[in-house]
């Protein structure tokens, strides 16, 4: 962020007590203010879930932009930049375009209590306004029912992609009371695609669909994962959310070309990092990255670690101190041949190293940074290095690794 950026949310931090509060009336006030642009926006597919969200919403931008369509698309959080949560017809938002929005909401809010990611919602919806385009794609920040983008009153499709345990303290510590938050999306006659659930999840959504009266797009009843082409992401549970995409994308009457699927970009969903970092490695290793920390996820890596069988992987750890980090690795630590535990200066709210160790059972070895445990990793044979554990690490990944930004 340029510090004319930093400084207004500096601001905005100030503006009320806690970082997220799941309530839409504080938005709602401000988008009124502004002369409601949330009701001035090309068709918009809303999508919410636990995990694949963002490889959801880079597949429908991708599917629209190959029809030759202009496309808005909202998602949180950043890596790198701020600037990446408000892409503007295909553009990332400018610094210059994004602080003069900000300083906009900010003197129209006048001071009143409401949160940063709602004044971000006010900002993007500000200037997907302004600017036309034939597709808004808004990603859910937390939850579904009380999140900011939920103002939206009549989406053209909704999204429902994989849910697993996460952010228990605010959408409760089930998987079917999670469901119902993420439910919450649902509106009538709007038609929701539904990826593969849990049995337990999956009653929760067709219940809430049938009470608010939305049509249900489900897996393997009324769309199948795509054959072809193959989508640009790597893993297996890309099909999942390419299907979701399509199905969806198609139930909102936009322009699309299901060629898109294998042009799609979404940085830190297994990508392969070949910059300074890879370079800290033998030519003949390949070193990869992905955000995935949550149970669900680690259970996803797992079955792609799977497929790795070839060669050895070592995998790198490092994750958010709220985390769940002793059920993120069960299902990796028995696939690792060695397993390290990273926190990297500058990565928010990192659990310390101690405790990733911890949460092994002992099996990880401390790195204490991405850096020193590449280094230290053993070099008897070519393998694979698996970064992972926090999005919030991948950002740091990303600036060190650098060329992997070109």
């Amino acid at each position: 962020m340029t510090a004319r950026i930093e400084g207004i949310v500096a601001r905005l931090h100030g503006l009320h007590p806690r970082l997220i509060d799941l309530s839409l009336d504080r938005l709602c006030a401000l988008l009124a203010k502004l002369g409601h642009p949330e009701r001035r926006l090309p068709p918009i597919v809303h999508v919410a879930g636990t995990n694949g969200k963002g490889s959801v919403c880079a597949f429908l931008r991708a599917m629209a932009e190959a029809a030759g369509g202009r496309v808005h698309v909202y998602t949180s959080p950043h890596l790198v930049r701020f600037n990446e949560r408000i892409r503007i017809a295909g553009e990332l938002v400018s610094d210059d375009a994004l602080a003069a929005a900000l300083e906009h909401i900010e003197e129209v809010n006048a001071g009143a209590p409401i949160t940063v990611f709602e004044v971000i919602t006010a900002v993007a919806f500000h200037l997907f306004a302004a600017t036309p385009a034939h597709l808004c794609v808004l990603e859910v920040g937390l939850g579904g029912r009380g999140d900011a983008t939920n103002v939206i009153e009549r989406p053209a499709a909704c999204a429902i992609t994989s849910i697993s345990l996460d952010h228990r303290e605010l959408l409760g510590d089930t998987l079917p009371l999670i469901a119902a938050e993420k439910a919450g999306i649902m509106k009538p006659g709007v038609p929701v695609a539904i990826g593969a659930q849990p049995p337990e999840v999956l009653d929760v959504l067709l219940a809430a669909a049938g009470r608010v009266g939305a049509p249900v797009l489900l897996r393997d009843r009324d769309w199948q994962v795509p054959a072809h082409p193959r989508p640009s992401l790597p893993g297996a549970f890309q099909l999942d959310n390419a299907g979701i995409a399509v199905a969806a994308l198609r139930a909102s009457g936009v322009p699309m070309d299901v060629s898109g699927i294998a042009a799609a970009e979404w940085p830190a969903r297994l990508q392969r990092l070949q910059g300074r970092l890879a370079a800290l490695l033998p030519p003949d290793w390949e070193l990869w990255l992905d955000g995935g920390h949550n149970p669900g996820a680690g259970e996803a890596l797992a079955e792609h670690l799977r497929a790795w069988s070839d060669r050895p992987v070592h995998l790198v750890i490092g994750m958010k101190q709220s985390k769940d980090a002793g059920e993120f690795l069960r299902p990796l630590i028995p696939l690792a041949a060695t397993l390290w535990a990273v926190a990297e200066p500058g990565q928010h709210d990192a659990r310390p190293v101690e405790a990733i160790i911890e949460a092994s059972g002992g099996v990880a070895r401390p790195g204490p940074d991405v850096a020193g445990a590449l280094a230290a990793l053993p070099r008897a044979r070519s393998a694979r290095v698996l970064i992972c554990g926090s999005l919030y690490l991948a950002g740091e990944v990303l600036k060190l690794d650098a060329k992997s930004l070109a």
